[in-house]
């Protein structure tokens, strides 16, 4: 698989449906360590608040290329939010329906977007995987197109533009920091980066209550490890037995941080004070990975990947009464 080829094809595939998000100074996280200029890359602007998009978008158009009887029988995904409501914007410009297979402790705001702007959404188990594991038994057996939200190499190839987009706004990077769930984002800008910039580094960034990735990675296989809630919905839960992810983060991610769950708060309310951006707890991992371990980047042009906005309001509130 020709990931950085594919990346490249996907920009092209996606680049009329999705945003070019910016790369923001700040001059707050500078400050935290000497020579350090930090920059955060907004993709909780994208479309539908969150990088999901790309990666949607990019697998949907070429399903609708190569068959188009998906208008008539539909596609299903797995999805904690996000990756639904990415691929609902994009079964939306494509024509296809779309089924959503979800947890049952999914955030509220998220499952009623999907359902208000059309999807079928579909609660089972309590954890990520086991959506996605009855998802896949669902496509397979009625002959409808499955998409995963990570492991697959047409959702990372689309995942890795935003690092065509970074080395193009910021060719002088040194260090690149990206959450970590199902590990399809930071494989695909890992992938693609180190290709064009070897030297380039990569840093995974995980909760603390939810960390299966980081955990496989020392373990050098796919484990399974219980995770507990987080305001990192996002990257939470566990991961697909064989995901081609594991390896792109095995030999591609250079160092790992974790997070705790104060930090991550922490993170989230910076972003309001400072920048005046709403971010979710996914996005607030990386922020607080380096806002809590800044030391590690002296002398270093770093990127921060904030990678959504889909916060509850009622969570921001409670962050901001105890942060702010």
């Amino acid at each position: 698989m020709d990931l950085p080829t594919n990346t490249t094809k996907a920009r092209q595939r996606i680049i009329s449906y999705i945003r070019k998000t910016p790369l923001e100074y700040s001059l707050g996280l500078s400050k935290l360590a000497d020579g350090c200029d930090v920059y955060i890359k907004l993709e909780s602007e994208q479309i539908t608040g969150s990088f999901k998009a790309r990666g949607a978008f990019n697998k949907i158009l070429m399903i609708a290329e190569r068959s188009p009887e998906s208008k008539q029988k539909g596609v299903i995904t797995a999805s904690s939010g996000n990756h639904g409501l990415g691929c609902l914007a994009a079964c939306k410009r494509a024509g296809i329906p779309l089924k959503v297979y979800c947890q049952e402790h999914v955030d509220t705001g998220k499952k009623k977007w999907m359902e208000d702007q059309g999807a079928t959404v579909v609660q089972i188990g309590e954890d990520c995987v086991e959506a996605e594991e009855e998802a896949r038994r669902v496509a397979n057996d009625t002959g409808v197109e499955y998409i995963s939200p990570y492991n697959d190499y047409d959702i990372i190839a689309g995942q890795g533009t935003i690092s065509i987009e970074i080395l193009e706004q910021l060719p002088e990077v040194d260090a690149i920091l990206v959450s970590v769930g199902g590990g399809g984002l930071i494989g695909g800008i890992a992938r693609y980066a180190k290709q064009v910039k070897p030297s380039i580094k990569i840093i995974g960034c995980s909760p603390e209550k939810s960390k299966v990735m980081h955990e496989s990675v020392k373990a050098k296989k796919l484990i399974y490890e219980e995770s507990f809630d987080t305001l990192s919905d996002g990257t939470a839960g566990a991961i697909e037995e064989n995901a081609v992810t594991f390896e792109l983060c095995r030999d591609y991610v250079d160092e790992w941080i974790l997070v705790t769950e104060e930090q991550i708060g922490k993170a989230i309310v910076f972003m309001v004070k400072n920048h005046h951006k709403i971010v979710e707890g996914a996005a607030g991992v990386a922020l607080g990975a380096y806002m809590f371990n800044p030391e590690r980047f002296k002398g270093l042009k770093v990127v921060i990947l904030s990678c959504g906005a889909n916060i509850s309001t009622a969570t921001l509130q409670n962050l901001l009464k105890e942060y702010a």
